[in-house]
């Protein structure tokens, strides 16, 4: 009986994180940045599906590092926009006409930014497209690769 009741408060409760990325998702972002983002940026870059995208602020002339989950296409990278269109390191990318990434040790200069909207999210991994339609993110953004520079450490 105990374990019934165990069970069943858990999943009440399980749809509460998944709702808060859903619908809250300007105040998670601003959490990440605050707290999340400074933990994961040290490995981030090393992780498969991870990688570490560098941009210049529009407006600040400043250098952020932003962690992000990144994907292989033919010819180039697909970034999962998982808190939208809005962000800033979006706006700041899309400016500039590209970033560089830094995923699995490798640092790439990347160009073309085309932001995509897709709700079958078809190009990425089953299990990611799954995650993604459970946060309700439905872009992503398309890049070219233009070289990349191997060996890099962090």
């Amino acid at each position: 009986m105990v374990i019934a009741a165990s069970v069943i408060s858990f999943l009440a409760i399980l749809p509460v994180p998944i709702l808060l990325v859903r619908f809250c998702k300007r105040q998670l972002a601003a959490f990440h940045r605050a707290v999340t983002n400074r933990i994961a940026r040290p490995f981030a870059a090393r992780l498969p599906g991870f990688g570490i995208v560098t941009n210049v602020g529009r407006k600040s002339g400043r250098l952020y590092r932003t962690p992000v989950n990144v994907f292989r296409a033919p010819d180039g990278f697909l970034i999962a926009l998982t808190y939208g269109r809005e962000s800033e390191w979006v706006r700041n990318v899309d400016a500039a006409g590209g970033c560089q990434l830094e995923t699995r040790g490798v640092r790439y200069l990347l160009s073309s930014p085309t932001i995509v909207h897709d709700p079958t999210r078809r190009r990425f991994p089953l299990f990611v497209r799954m995650m993604l339609g459970i946060i309700g993110a439905n872009d992503f953004m398309q890049l070219r690769t233009s070289y990349a520079i191997r060996g890099v450490a962090s």
